[in-house]
This record gives structure tokens, sequence and C-alpha cells, in this order.
């Protein structure tokens, strides 16, 4: 008789079913093409990464030994789940800085094995990633900081400004490389 890893076939049925309920959502979306991308191209394209990397768990579990599921671990599970629907409360109240690091401060305690420094390091550095990356750089509409944080935004943009012209130079060095690189190749 032939030997299933039922952990592993569950997970790669619950990869499956997520990705075919994704795949199912864009249905109503213009998907495009990979040069005109429509605003269901990139879902289901991520629905199909997810569906396919179902498939191969779901392929491997065969012939292997079955192991124990074992016990769900519900504080880690409730964090992670309660942490973009406090991203999704507090952004338009509070600004983007003050709820990433709420975000990924209860995130941090989702693990048994995280500690309050660790916490804190997190939480830090992923807030200021997510401020350079989303607010600044892409131009996302979303102020820094709002609500009772919004004073605040002066001093970010002071103390943002110097890296800010540090990374201009360094973008406008890059497109000039770029642009002698398509001279030599004319393109």
């Amino acid at each position: 008789m032939m030997q299933v890893n039922t952990r592993d076939a569950a997970a790669g049925g619950i990869f499956i079913a997520i990705a075919a309920a994704f795949a199912l959502g864009t249905m109503d979306l213009t998907i495009g093409t990979a040069l005109r991308m429509g605003p269901g191209y990139f879902p289901l394209l991520l629905a199909g990464v997810l569906g396919l990397l179902g498939v191969i768990i779901l392929l491997k579990s065969f012939g292997r030994p079955s192991v124990e599921i074992g016990t769900v671990p519900w504080r880690g599970a409730a964090l992670i789940l309660i942490s973009p629907i406090v991203f999704g409360l507090t952004i338009r109240w509070l600004g983007l800085a003050p709820s990433v690091a709420l975000v990924v401060a209860i995130s941090a305690f989702a693990s048994r094995r995280s500690t309050v420094k660790l916490a804190v390091a997190l939480t830090l550095a992923l807030t200021l990633f997510c401020v350079i990356v989303f607010q600044r750089w892409l131009g996302l509409p979303i102020p820094v900081f709002n609500g009772p944080f919004a004073p605040l935004n002066p001093y970010f943009d002071m103390a943002y400004a110097p890296f800010g012209a540090a990374f201009s130079a360094i973008g406008s060095a890059l497109a000039g490389v770029v642009a002698a690189l398509r001279g030599l190749f004319g393109a």
C-alpha cells in the first residue's frame, strides 16, 4: 500500500484551494498581456504560482510516511490573522509609520521564540523600510504620520532629506549609466 504524508497532502490541497479561489476572483477583471497588464494579471499570476506550489507539495507527499499534524499554534495564528485587520483599521487614522509599526510588533510575537529586543528591532527596521519604499519611493498617497501623530511629519521630512538627496543622486547616476549603455548598444 502506498504511503501518503497527510500533513504535506493537506498543505498542498489547501494551497490549491486558495489558488483556485483567487483565480476565480480574477474572472471579472481584465487580464491583459505581459506588456499591457490588466488589474487581474498579477493576481492570476500569483494564483498560478501558488497552485503550482500546491501541486508540487501534494505530489511530494506520496511515497512518504505519514507524520502527525500536531497541535495548532493558536497564539501565532491569531496574531498573524489580527495584523492585517489592525493595519486596515489604523492606516487612515494614524498614518503609514504607526500602522506598520503596530502590525510588525503584533506579528513579531506570533513566534514563542520572539523576544522584546527582537520585536523592537524588527518593528523599527521594517517600519523604516516600508515608509521609505512605499511612501517615499513609490509615492503611496498616505501620510507617514496622521491624526495625533501628524505633528511628527516635519521631523521625519527633515531626517529623511539627506538620505533622499543621496538616493536621488544614486538614481541619477544609474540613469546615466543606463543611457550610456543604450547609446553603446544602439537601443
